[in-house]
């Protein structure tokens, strides 16, 4: 019984990953096009930053549909979700906010401190999950001799 529950919840959740995929990678070709369409923007507006701004923006948000798109697919192979996926994408949120802001001349001191406390947490945290996982094969291996040796 038990088991049937088990592979059920698996399927929906399998299910449920496919579908914000799906959506992500749609969302993803959509802000694609809309990049190339608003290229022609460049041209007709006297001033140089009004549209870089958009395009700076829309391009750092693809960044992080990428991000995300890549820990969802990940699942699929892996079957759960990878910490250094989703502190990637948190990192490139970060960063993303910081950029416009500054670009913007918009930022406070205080937000450029916070900020930067919080890319600095999340690089921590990605560069421990990074030696866990790399502590983990390491013992994996070593039982994985113990028992061919055996």
């Amino acid at each position: 019984m038990q088991d049937k529950i088990h592979q059920l919840f698996s399927r929906l959740t399998s299910f449920v990953f496919a579908v914000i995929l799906g959506f992500l990678i749609i969302g993803i070709l959509i802000g694609t096009a809309k990049l190339f369409l608003n290229l022609g923007g460049l041209l007709s507006v006297p001033e140089i930053t009004g549209t870089y701004k958009l395009i700076i923006t829309d391009v750092l948000s693809l960044f992080i549909l990428v991000e995300l798109s890549r820990s969802l697919a990940d699942y699929f192979e892996h079957q759960r979700l990878q910490l250094t996926f989703i502190l990637d994408a948190g990192i490139v949120f970060a960063l993303r906010e910081i950029m416009i802001k500054l670009f913007n001349h918009e930022i406070m001191p205080s937000e450029i401190y916070a900020m930067s406390a919080l890319i600095l947490v999340l690089g921590i945290l990605r560069t421990a999950t990074i030696l866990v996982f790399q502590h983990e094969k390491k013992i994996l291996k070593q039982v994985d001799n113990k028992e061919s040796a055996s």
